[in-house]
């Protein structure tokens, strides 16, 4: 695997939810992953700002990233998630990075922010336990 990146893309496009979405992968190298979704009308809820379905989809996913740069293939076993603040914005971003790993296990953390134009706001925190597959 000589470029991670590249790897990763090919893993994003074979997983079908993820290319319903849209979700991109914008970083990812060791102990670290970005991914971002472009916000669509049917990505909201009742009040105009994402579901917390889709934040926490993309948390996870991330998480899952970040945990499989240092494991191999990898699932997530557990994760929580609070979320901090309504998620409005034209772009989620999700960035997760390694907290501590071992042979089997990863425990990570992600942020999740909304971007509109320049600016980006806090949306969201989790941190998770991914395994090895």
């Amino acid at each position: 695997m000589d470029n991670l990146f590249d790897f990763g893309r090919k893993i994003l496009s074979r997983q079908p939810f993820s290319v319903l979405l849209g979700t991109e992968l914008t970083r990812f190298e060791p102990g670290h992953a970005e991914l971002t979704l472009r916000m669509k009308d049917e990505f909201k809820q009742q009040h105009g700002f994402a579901h917390g379905g889709v934040v926490s989809y993309l948390a996870d996913n991330c998480l899952t990233y970040a945990g499989g740069s240092v494991l191999g293939d990898a699932v997530t076993s557990e994760y929580k998630i609070n979320y901090v603040r309504p998620a409005i914005g034209q772009v989620l971003v999700a960035r997760s990075s390694v907290l501590s790993s071992g042979k089997r296990q990863a425990v990570c953390e992600c942020r999740v922010f909304a971007r509109d134009r320049d600016q980006e706001k806090l949306v969201a925190v989790a941190q998770g336990t991914i395994t090895r597959a």
